[in-house]
């Protein structure tokens, strides 16, 4: 594994840089749309559904809002960093630098995790004005709060070297991201739902990176932690390879 580490923190820093200029839409924005949610959901909710017994209904919103904003965000910085880079024709640049796959790779998912976390932060910030959820095991809640980014940053990667328009990453994002996220268990825990739906959700990835980081705030999971771990390191290392492998080979990137 060969690594100009002068140009992969070069390009890191350009990434950063990129997101941070329009830090307002970037991270503003995305902590405040989960506000909104943590507001109405709150709200219509809080006295009508009960979860892990003493753990209030906005608590549990709270640690599923963080993380939803990560993964989503994560994903959005690299996916559209590439695809942006594609349509304006600058990609070219990148590909003159002596990089190789690797420093692309430790460059636009690195950023994408510098970003997840600055927007799950901020959420965290804002939500604690309207519930406190406490920190049981703060180490689970960053373990799976970075990998958790690094791996969407790793699937936005991947997305932006297939993609070759806007409406192509509209389809990824809208049909398969949204959906996953929205249906972890963000909203509720899945022992609300019948036996099938509750068998169909640990179907979900999204599922045990969501159920894992609400694990260190509140000591209490639907899956055991040490099976979200796997499961999420797990499909971040082939999500990896994949992203390595298309690099390497120049996927779409190299005529």
């Amino acid at each position: 594994m060969r690594v100009n580490a002068i140009g992969w923190q070069a390009l890191l820093y350009k990434e950063v840089l990129r997101f941070w200029k329009v830090g307002f839409q970037t991270v503003g924005a995305p902590v405040l749309t989960a506000v909104l949610y943590l507001m109405v959901f709150g709200h219509v909710l809080e006295d009508h559904v009960k979860v892990y017994g003493t753990v209030s209904y906005t608590a549990f919103l709270v640690p599923g809002l963080v993380m939803m904003s990560v993964l989503q965000n994560a994903f959005a910085n690299s996916s559209s960093s590439l695809i942006q880079s594609k349509i304006m024709g600058n990609l070219v640049f990148i590909l003159l630098t002596p990089l190789s796959h690797w420093g692309w790779f430790l460059a636009y998912v690195g950023s994408s995790v510098v970003r997840g976390l600055a927007v799950g932060l901020g959420v965290f910030a804002v939500t604690l004005f309207f519930a406190w959820p406490g920190f049981a095991a703060p180490l689970w809640a960053v373990a799976f709060g970075v990998l958790g980014a690094a791996l969407l940053g790793t699937l936005g990667l991947i997305a932006g070297l297939w993609a070759e328009k806007f409406d192509q990453m509209a389809v990824f994002q809208n049909f398969l991201i949204m959906p996953m996220t929205f249906l972890s268990g963000v909203f509720y825990s899945i022992h609300s739902l019948p036996p099938f739906w509750q068998q169909v959700s640990h179907l979900n990835p999204f599922f045990y990176m969501i159920d894992g980081f609400r694990y260190g705030f509140f000591g209490i999971s639907d899956a055991s932690p040490w099976l979200s771990l796997g499961i999420v390191g797990g499909a971040w290392l082939v999500a990896s390879a994949v992203a390595v492998h298309l690099l390497r080979i120049g996927y779409k990137i190299r005529g």
